[in-house]
């Protein structure tokens, strides 16, 4: 469910960059994501350029591991940016504690 995350620690989050070819394609994104938000009531933090963009999911309990808030927003942003169409590999993933 994670795939394409890149685990971090200190804090815990989890994090991801997804490459656009071009500023429509990342303003497109940014929409699907402002309403994905407002439709999960969830806000990762988020940074852009004109060709991509990061978003940082803070974990805020490692004995709990992702809410369905996150869970459900990774898989939304998944399904529409997967790593193999616009995104660049990254180095590491990160399974949830209950191993969702």
């Amino acid at each position: 469910m994670v795939d394409f995350w890149t685990q971090r620690k200190r804090p815990l989050r989890l994090e991801r960059r997804i490459e656009f070819p071009d500023y429509d394609a990342t303003r497109e994104f940014l929409d699907f994501t402002g309403d994905l938000s407002e439709r999960e009531d969830f806000y990762p933090d988020m940074n852009f350029g004109s060709t991509h963009v990061s978003m940082t999911i803070h974990i805020e309990d490692e004995t709990v591991g992702l809410t369905a808030k996150q869970k459900a927003f990774i898989e939304h942003v998944n399904e529409y940016a997967p790593a193999d169409k616009v995104q660049q590999p990254l180095d590491g993933d990160y399974t949830d504690q209950k191993g969702d």
